[in-house]
């Protein structure tokens, strides 16, 4: 058997607060912790059902504009209002029958989809 364990994207060092607030505030991952020997790297992880979302520090950092998280949420128009409350951009796309669909940049500007089905 295999199964998606998790998924990382990069981030800058000294920006883990803004991806805390991203991540675990407005999309409600919860953080756990990373393990001792990789602590001292920086980077934050969270959890969600059934997966892990790992994001590192880079030093030569880039943000991702293409590849990128998605999240299957229950109710995807409160999500969209939450994070546009939050000042961030939400771009809708209608181009994956089956499901309603936005993408938004973190805090890092990587890439992250947001979908719910129809």
């Amino acid at each position: 058997m295999t199964v998606l364990h998790h998924v990382q994207v990069s981030c800058p060092a000294g920006t883990e607060a803004a991806v805390r607030a991203f991540y675990g505030e407005l999309l409600g991952l919860v953080e756990v912790p990373k393990p001792a020997g990789l602590a001292q790297r920086g980077g934050v992880w969270f959890r969600g059902a059934g997966y892990e979302l790992h994001v590192g520090v880079e030093d030569t950092f880039a943000p991702a504009k293409k590849a990128h998280p998605a999240f299957l949420v229950d109710d995807v128009d409160e999500v969209a209002s939450r994070l546009s409350r939050a000042g961030i951009e939400v771009g809708w796309d209608s181009n994956f029958p089956g499901f309603r669909r936005f993408h938004v940049a973190d805090p890092n500007g990587n890439r992250v989809e947001i979908l719910g089905e129809l």
